[in-house]
């Protein structure tokens, strides 16, 4: 199973390339793919979201948020600040999804290498 990021759920319905979306198409036709919840609200806040997509967003499974969830990021990205690296939000939400159901993550996004760097989040080469 791997959790995938707004970022390569975009480009891969837009049709883009990457190895990203290579991968992701590999894991959707296996049915590995599940969603973080902050992941699950980015995408369905696009208000023009086309039915396909929807009903694409339908099937995947969403990550379970766990007891603690709510300050577990907040110590994660504390730590990723410190170091001095970018840290949104909403990343270090998708990344403490990942790292409490040990699901590696599948992203464009260049930021979550910190992430990786400062608090062991397995990404998807």
């Amino acid at each position: 199973m791997i959790a995938a990021d707004t970022s390569t759920l975009v480009a891969y319905l837009a049709g883009e390339k990457g190895e990203d979306v290579d991968a992701l198409d590999a894991a959707l036709g296996d049915s590995q793919v599940c969603l973080p919840p902050v992941v699950l609200t980015e995408l369905l806040s696009a208000p023009d979201l086309p039915r396909r997509v929807l009903e694409l967003l339908d099937e995947l499974p969403v990550l379970e948020i766990r007891d603690g969830y709510w300050r577990r990021p907040g110590i994660l990205r504390a730590r990723v600040l410190a170091a001095r690296h970018k840290a949104r939000l909403a990343d270090a939400l998708i990344a403490q999804s990942c790292l409490d159901e040990d699901v590696p993550l599948i992203s464009r996004d260049a930021d979550f290498r910190w992430f990786a760097k400062g608090g062991g989040l397995k990404l998807v080469p």
